[in-house]
Formats: structure tokens, C-alpha cells, sequence
């Protein structure tokens, strides 16, 4: 499709301005003057339009189809959030309002959301308090990591250390390293898919600031053993972090801080329906147990006794400001929303719903493809193209011959420690039709892979731009040619 400047025509127009009225004799400095005109489309109403939607033709998201990156990115989310969200007094709301004389009393609604949002988190998680302002969810795993950090330091630890699993997402070791802490890599005990509990005994000792966990982990395996481990991490006064990216698989069966987790951040745009498409909007709240709240980052609303909303900034331990005012509000205002649409039933139903869907997908594909671990897994499953590697085709193909097949792929080659993985994550909100229909699809590539493996890795062959050699891509952009 052509960019939209080559189909300008000169003297064409879709606008009608008003007279100009900035008085000629406005002093403009000279260099600051354009000495040519400026290059603008020149179309008609109707060009433009019909440029832009065939643009959004060719675009997918979950209003179009099938997401399999599921709760990770693309989870559905309400119509209904985005219209709390667009709220005049929500969207329009200046975000110095509170600086002014009177601008606290003109904000108590959304001061009241922020308070009411971060209580909400704290009893789905067992946590103490919570700060709303990390605005995605690396940026609430460094500022638990800062948060941890400054416990440390208050208490004169000489820490150094962050333990990780292997299997971890990557902004873990790269939060723990920015905050300060060298990594060290636990192994993932190949018999169970979970931590090796014994390796992590043998690391952990006087210099270990922290251990960081996903719980389901990345292999969509939910560990037994956390109290064990935290009790471990306890002994030398190490936190244990809760890495919230799959807390849409636990919701009302199991919450952190009752497994004994000190810090807890969680990704509003995946678990509460806050779309996160085009890798961004996000929001990342931290929650903390009561022996880290005063290091949370300000501003903080505060209620009064009076009922009022108010916003403090006088906690000396403070880490202070990690970010503008108080995050991504609006992006918070929708899961505020989610959360009191749905209610604690609600979102237990959400978390049995995932697992069903996920299972349900690794069952329907264990004779087609591997699977990492074959047990009952969590909000979604690990497959493997080690099979299909027999006929050349790896998972990368696979990827591509879906979006032939009108599906977008789910997650390649993560979690790192299983080869050509494939993590398909289908959320509670895909009706058992679409899921079967992305079952289908994906058998139908693996007898492709088999019958005729040539053509898979020709894939895709229905977009307007097919297989790219990605490397090339990245070094050589030409966009004109989109």
C-alpha cells in the first residue's frame, strides 16, 4: 500500500479554514521564518479517509480476531472501561489540578479512584500498600527492586545479589541489575519445570538481596513450594519479589503475599483489560508488605478523617518520584473499572476460565506438537516445534503460516530454556468456536509440515509484504515501501 504522500495532487484539498486573523505585523524572528512551503498531503476528505481505513484493514487486534499472546498483551478489554475512561472529568483533567490552592478539592473523584484502586490491589494480593504510579510493568519490577534496595540500605545490609530463575521474564535481571544487584541464574529442574529448590539452597546466602519469582513461572507452572522458598529467602533477611505478568491465572485461588512475597508488582494491562496494543500504554503498581511501605515512591493519597482525599509527599524513607504525577491514570481508571465490574467472583471465574481455555489447547495439540511439560498447566501452555524441526520447519514458520491462516501468532521462542518454544496464552474471554478454529489451524500446519514443509517456510503469502529476511529489515528500512 502506498505511503499517503505519493498520492497527493497539487491543489487538491479536504479542509476549509477559517479567514486568517494574526495581524501581519506580528514580529516573527528571521530565523526562525520557513524560506520554502511546507510539505503537506494535498487530498481530498474523502482520499484521506479512505486511505486511513484501508490502512486499519490491515491491521489486527483483538476486536479483529484470535490474540494467542493472550493475558501477556493482548487480553480483551471492555467497551465499557474505555468509556469511564473517556469521562470528561477523567480525560480532561489537568495534571497540575492538585498544585493549585483549591486543586485537591476539584480532584477528590480521581484522588478517591487512585485510594480505592490501590486498597482493591492490596486484597487481591495480600499486600499492605500500594503505589499506582510505575507506568508498565518493568517499571514497577525496578521500582520494587529500588524499594528493596532501600530497605537494605536503611537496615545497613551489605547486599549484592538478586537470585532469578532461569526461566524468567528478561526484564527481571535487567530490573535487579539497574537497581544495583548482581544477577546470579538458578536452574530450572528439567524432571518438574520448576525451580530447582536445591540449586537455590546452595546460592542463596548473607549477600542475597532478593529472590525474584513468577508464580504460575513462564512454563505456565505453578510452584508448590513457595513458602518453602520463602522461608529460605527469609533466613538471610532477602525479599521475596512477585513478578505479576501471570497473576491472571491465580486470581481468588492464590494471592502472593499469603505465599509469603515482601514485593509484588502488577501489570493492569494485562490482567485487568487494559489494552496494551502497540506497546504501550502500560501500568505497573507496586504493592508492598507493611515493613516496606515506607519506602513506597510519592506522592501518596492519603484519606482524612473527614472523609476528604489528600496528597502527602512526607515520608522521609521515600524513594521518591519515579514518575510523573500518578502514572498512567486513565490507564488505572480502566482496570478501577474492571475490578468493581467483575467483583471477587468475577475474577476467580476470569482465572478457572484461562486455565480451562489453556489446558484445553495443549490437550487438543499434544499429539501434533510437544509440549514442554505435559501436566496440568496454568493460563497458558509452552508447546515445541522440536518435532517439526525433523522436516526443517521451525516455529518461526509456524508463526507465519498462521497469520496465512487469519491468526495472529502467540509467543516464539520463550521461555529461552525450552528450544523452539511456542507459548500460547488464550484468556477467558475466547469463546470454545474461536479456540477451536485456532486448534484446527494449527493442526493443519503440522500435517503441512509434514505433507509439504517447503511451503510453510514461504510463509506468510496472503500480506501485502511477505517473509523478510528480518535482519536486513532492521538495518535497512525503507518504509515507502509499506
Amino acid at each position: 500500500m502506498p505511503v499517503i504522500f505519493s498520492k497527493s495532487v497539487r491543489g487538491r484539498t479536504g479542509v476549509s479554514l477559517p479567514e486568517n486573523d494574526v495581524p501581519d505585523n506580528v514580529s516573527i524572528p528571521e530565523n526562525c521564518l520557513r524560506t520554502s512551503p511546507l510539505d503537506l498531503c494535498e487530498l481530498s476528505e474523502l482520499d484521506v479517509v479512505r486511505h486511513f481505513t484501508a490502512l486499519s484493514r490491515k491491521n489486527y487486534g483483538v476486536d479483529t480476531g484470535f490474540y494467542p499472546l493472550g493475558s501477556c498483551t493482548m487480553k480483551y478489554n471492555p467497551k465499557v472501561c474505555e468509556k469511564a475512561a473517556g469521562l470528561d472529568g477523567f480525560a480532561n483533567l489537568h495534571p497540575m489540578l492538585t498544585a493549585l490552592p483549591d486543586g485537591v478539592k476539584m480532584t477528590q473523584g480521581s484522588l478517591a479512584v487512585i485510594y480505592e484502586l490501590e486498597n482493591l490491589l492490596c486484597n487481591i494480593t495480600a499486600m499492605d500498600a500500594f503505589t499506582l504510579t510505575p507506568m508498565a510493568g518493568a517499571h514497577g519490577e525496578l521500582t520494587g527492586m529500588m524499594i528493596i534496595a532501600a530497605y537494605h540500605r536503611k537496615k545497613g545490609n551489605n547486599k549484592t545479589e538478586v537470585l532469578i530463575p532461569d526461566e524468567a521474564h528478561g526484564t527481571n535481571p535487567s530490573s535487579a541489575a539497574v537497581a544495583g544487584y548482581d544477577v546470579k541464574s538458578i536452574p530450572t529442574d528439567p524432571a518438574t519445570g520448576l525451580l530447582d529448590i536445591e540449586k537455590l539452597k546452595e546460592a542463596v546466602n548473607e549477600k542475597t538481596a532478593a529472590i525474584m519469582m513468577t508464580n504460575p513461572n513462564t512454563l505456565g507452572l505453578f510452584n508448590p513450594q513457595i513458602k518453602e522458598i520463602a522461608a529460605l529467602a527469609h533466613s538471610f533477611d532477602a525479599q521475596l519479589y512477585y513478578d505479576g505478568a501471570n497473576l491472571n491465572a491465580i486470581m481468588g485461588k492464590f494471592r502472593p503475599g499469603d505465599g509469603d512475597f515482601d514485593v509484588v508488582h502488577v501489570n493492569l494491562h494485562k490482567t485487568f483489560a487494559a489494552p496494551h496494543g502497540g506497546g504501550g500504554p502500560g501500568s505497573g503498581p507496586v504493592g508492598v508488605k507493611k515493613h516496606l511501605e515506607p519506602f513506597l515512591p510519592v506522592s501518596r493519597v492519603v484519606k482524612k478523617a473527614n472523609g476528604e482525599f489528600c496528597v502527602c509527599d512526607d515520608y522521609p524513607d521515600s524513594i521518591g518520584r519515579v514518575a510523573p504525577f500518578f502514572g498512567n491514570f486513565l490507564v488505572n481508571l480502566k482496570a478501577y473499572v474492571y475490578i468493581l465490574m467483575m467483583g471477587g467472583e468475577g475474577l476467580k471465574k476470569v482465572s478457572e476460565q484461562a486455565v480451562l481455555s489453556a489446558n484445553y489447547i495443549m490437550r487438543s495439540l499434544k499429539d501434533h506438537y510437544d509440549v514442554a511439560y505435559l501436566k496440568t498447566c496454568m493460563h497458558e501452555c509452552v508447546l515445541t516445534a522440536k518435532r517439526q524441526m525433523e522436516n526443517g520447519v521451525s516455529a518461526l514458520d509456524i508463526a507465519k503460516a498462521l497469520i496465512d491462516k487469519g491468526f495472529h501468532p502467540p509467543t516464539i521462542y520463550f521461555p529461552l530454556i525450552v528450544k523452539e518454544a511456542m507459548m500460547i496464552e488464550p484468556t477467558e474471554t475466547e469463546s470454545k468456536e474461536a479456540i477451536d478454529a485456532f486448534i484446527e489451524a494449527m493442526v493443519e500446519i503440522a500435517r503441512e509440515a509434514e505433507d509439504n514443509p517447503e511451503a510453510l517456510r514461504n510463509a506468510p503469502v496472503s500480506t501485502p509484504v511477505g517473509r523478510l529476511n528480518e535482519t536486513k529489515a532492521a538495518k535497512e528500512m525503507n518504509v515507502a515501501c509499506l
